[in-house]
């Protein structure tokens, strides 16, 4: 069998890891072909591919980024939608020019709906998820979403020290775009005292309260992690947002910080090598049984699949009852609400 790779959406710690551990186990233990397809999806319409070999994929493991390159398929996605036949009959000819037995997509949500679509347009798929937002639905973790929480939570750490120092309120803004798993995540981890989730939104007047109550109790700093997907008045940053209105209400020095893009390069945690290298694995396993259409998952402590049809256009967001939410409000963590 041949089979090809390519990567799409944002990179995400851990994906050479998965491309490893897919093309290793399909070269080594299935005696498959193949192929890296740069660019995305475009790469496949331009047929920019390159060979991939035991050797070449050696040392990739510990490698930020992607060694085929990445981008976002909406243009690809509109081809597939078209109304003209003559898009899609594009999309299937780049496929079987190819020679390819099965295409395998790792990305994040856009980019399991756009395998989803291949899928119903006749092509055999095996869908990998990854982002560093954990909001891919159907699994209950994606890799690069470890890294991401370290890094998070070390920023966190080090805030405690000069806010501590100076007397301050130290406002973090988080990556996650509407879900705000790494906030909560590295909010606990950090020991933030408030923390800001796009999902709950939040109510002023429980933020700038929790902050006052701390300090009347002889807390002299307060740390308030905010997801970046939360919606704020006007067009600022919530980061730039919280911190303006925190020091107006309650007249403590408030400082921000934007963690950014940091969150998602760099190498990959030892967890997301793991996680990235089992997925790949399962989804080498998939081809070889020609279970075509599912996504490659990490329920519980299985690594299993499910059918793309489940996960398409759906969001795993956070939820009142997520454990981790439950823990915190127990133990004094204020959600804003």
């Amino acid at each position: 069998m041949k089979i090809g790779i390519l990567t799409s959406g944002g990179d995400a710690p851990g994906i050479n890891a998965t491309i490893r551990g897919i093309g290793k186990t399909a070269i080594n233990h299935y005696g498959m072909e193949v192929i890296g397809i740069q660019n995305g999806f475009s790469g496949l319409l331009y047929e920019d591919v390159m060979q991939l070999t035991d050797t070449s994929l050696s040392g990739i493991l510990n490698l930020g980024g992607t060694i085929l390159g990445t981008a976002r398929e909406k243009m690809f996605r509109k081809m597939i939608t078209s109304p003209d036949e003559k898009d899609r009959e594009q999309i299937k000819d780049a496929y079987h020019q190819l020679g390819l037995d099965c295409l395998v997509c790792i990305g994040g949500n856009g980019t399991q709906r756009t395998t989803w679509m291949l899928h119903e347009l006749g092509l055999n798929v095996i869908g990998v998820p990854k982002t560093i937002d954990n909001d891919v639905f159907g699994t209950d973790i994606t890799f690069g979403f470890d890294t991401a929480v370290n890094i998070a939570t070390e920023a966190i750490d080090r805030l405690h020290s000069t806010a501590s120092s100076h007397r301050r309120v130290m406002v973090i803004e988080l990556m996650g775009h509407h879900v705000g798993w790494i906030s909560l995540y590295a909010g606990m981890a950090g020991g933030a005292d408030i923390i800001l989730l796009p999902e709950f939104g939040y109510n002023m007047n429980v933020v700038v309260n929790h902050i006052r109550k701390r300090m009347e109790m002889g807390k002299a700093y307060s740390i308030v992690v905010v997801g970046e997907g939360i919606e704020v008045p006007g067009k600022e940053r919530p980061a730039r947002y919280f911190t303006t209105e925190i020091e107006k209400q309650t007249g403590f020095e408030t400082r921000e910080t934007v963690l950014g893009y940091i969150q998602r390069g760099g190498s990959p945690s030892p967890c997301d090598r793991i996680l990235g290298t089992q997925l790949g694995g399962h989804a080498a396993h998939l081809i070889h049984e020609k279970q075509f259409g599912r996504m490659v998952a990490k329920i519980g402590n299985n690594i299993t699949d499910v059918s793309l049809a489940e996960v398409a256009g759906k969001l795993r967001v956070v939820t009142p009852d997520t454990p981790l939410v439950t823990q915190g409000k127990k133990m004094g963590v204020s959600f804003g609400v």
